[in-house]
């Protein structure tokens, strides 16, 4: 019989996962926090150390000879860009009796067209009282420019059709003598060169009344605009409050500031490639999450925090010491960015363990954590590693020691054959997760669980590595253990449970049944 096994499908890493980026993202709310307070103190210190000069502002109601119901901005648009231009800058100025130069005078003031026929004028100024004089004399100056540009365009319109008119009446005054030279005659092609003339004079003296009448109109349009064209809010001071300007100026900085730091945050989330969940933590050190406690306070914390911090601790300690007490090699304790954490750990799974015999913490760590820490009278030392050899063969070990960079790979070898890492979410990158298990692989350090420090509190991800290697403490490593501890003398195996006995320095590769974890799996 021939059987196929097809492959088992694989799953697809996402390029960006969006749970991770938030999770990373809120850790470092230190940061962006910080720059959403920058933001919010440099906009409430350019307010006040900077504040706006004193400005003026009015209203100018401008009339067009061509206005439309349906203009779309076109001719104040053009009135704005007329504003701005140096001729009007330098009547204002003539005005105002400067010495200035009109092109910095330009920098001065600005136009805004608010309708198709109201233009506001901003300016501003040394004072108050100078802002208001510059205002009011823009305006007066935009106004006569307008006024005379539209006076020399009706003057101009009308003289176009009085020209015309006295073409044609030059031309009436040809058809009129033509038809004073002519005799009646009987002829009948006279007829009717007679009666072309007489259409012509017709004609020609219909033009002409239209053409003066056109010109009346032209001529009496100019006062309509004229007057239509004048200031109709006066010039006036602006106030500026400084409360207001430092509450606005304080919110923009804050928005900007909180936006800068969330983009700083991403980024540097995404640049340094640190895990923080517990999937993640898991999948990189290939072991898993066996608990995890919460980061030690900075500040004095209330009474419901410190019961649940201190329950974290006893359950931990409990696991630890049960995981210590069945296994027949030593345990040790690697930390990675968690010293102090894992010092107390350490103190306490010994404290714990001291009830049943002598323990020694053997201190592998590069700093003066464990030293320093507070120790309670019993059975348990804390010997350094280089008097770990004249440690009693009869007395419990514990070993402490880092994976942090820097690390002697060779000596974690000697302070347990098995391990708890200690990781701090967050802390080392996935690269160097890869690392330490890759080097405790080599040392043939199996990794029986992971601590994780700090953890995301909103983190919903499992930690737990379902086909990792058979020593995780997830239950079923008790089982093989007892069988394999079984088939040993009863002196045997108290004393390697006591720890005098030959440690094994070459485990025998057992082959673990594989459980489908699903019926296509399974197939």
């Amino acid at each position: 019989m021939t059987t196929s096994t097809a492959p088992e499908p694989s799953v697809t890493t996402p390029l960006l996962d969006l749970q991770a980026l938030v999770a990373a993202v809120r850790r470092r709310r230190r940061l962006w926090s910080s720059m959403a307070l920058l933001g919010l103190l440099i906009g409430a210190a350019v307010a006040v150390l900077l504040p706006p000069p004193p400005s003026a502002v009015t209203t100018v109601l401008v009339t067009h000879q061509a206005d439309q119901p349906n203009d779309t901005g076109t001719l104040i648009r053009t009135d704005v860009a007329l504003l701005g231009t140096t001729r009007i800058a330098a009547q204002a100025l003539r005005t105002l009796k400067s010495s200035e130069k009109p092109e910095d005078f330009l920098r001065d003031y600005r136009g805004t067209g608010l309708t198709n026929n109201l233009l506001q004028i901003d300016v501003t100024g040394a004072s108050d009282a100078e802002a208001v004089a510059r205002a009011e004399a823009l305006a007066d100056a935009f106004v006569a420019d307008h006024v005379r540009r539209m006076r020399e365009s009706a003057q101009a319109e009308a003289k176009a059709l009085r020209d015309q008119r006295d073409r044609m009446r030059d031309e009436l005054a040809q058809v009129d003598k033509a038809i004073g030279n002519r005799s009646p005659e009987s002829d009948p092609r006279a007829s009717a060169s007679i009666e072309s003339l007489f259409a012509r004079r017709a004609e020609l003296t219909s033009r002409i009344a239209d053409f003066d009448q056109r010109a009346e109109e032209a001529r009496m349009g100019t006062p309509r605009l004229v007057a239509g064209t004048q200031i109709v809010d006066a010039p006036r001071a602006v106030r500026h409050s400084l409360p207001r300007a430092a509450a606005t100026n304080a919110a923009i900085g804050l928005v900007l500031g909180l936006a800068v730091g969330l983009a700083l945050a991403a980024v540097g989330a995404v640049v340094a490639d640190r895990p923080v969940l517990r999937r993640e933590i898991a999948a990189n050190l290939g072991a898993s999450v066996i608990a995890e406690l919460p980061r030690a306070p900075r500040r004095p914390t209330g009474p419901w925090q410190r019961r649940r911090t201190r329950a974290a601790y006893e359950r931990l300690t409990t696991t630890l010491a049960r995981a210590v007490r069945h296994s027949a090699e030593p345990v040790s304790l690697l930390e990675l960015g968690c010293a102090r954490s894992t010092s107390v750990i350490a103190l306490n799974v010994a404290g714990a363990l001291a009830a049943e015999g002598p323990v020694a913490v053997i201190d592998g760590l590069p700093g003066p954590e464990l030293a320093d820490s507070h120790r309670e009278p019993g059975n348990t030392t804390v010997v350094s590693g280089e008097r770990a050899a004249a440690v009693p063969g009869q007395v419990r070990r514990l070993g402490v020691g880092s994976v942090a960079p820097g690390t002697a790979w060779t000596d974690l070898r000697y302070l347990g054959g098995r391990t708890v890492l200690v990781v701090r979410a967050g802390h080392g990158s996935a690269a160097w997760l890869h690392t330490v298990a890759r080097h405790l692989a080599d040392q043939r350090v199996p990794v029986i669980g992971v601590v994780l420090i700090d953890p995301d509190p909103r983190d919903r991800t499992d930690g737990t590595l379902w086909d990792g290697p058979h020593t995780a403490l997830r239950g079923p490593d008790e089982r093989p253990a007892q069988q394999h501890g079984t088939g040993l003398p009863r002196t045997e195996r108290l004393a390697r449970q006591h720890g005098t006995g030959p440690l094994r320095t070459e485990r025998p590769s057992m082959s673990a049944a594989r459980v489908p974890g699903s019926d296509q799996e399974a197939r």
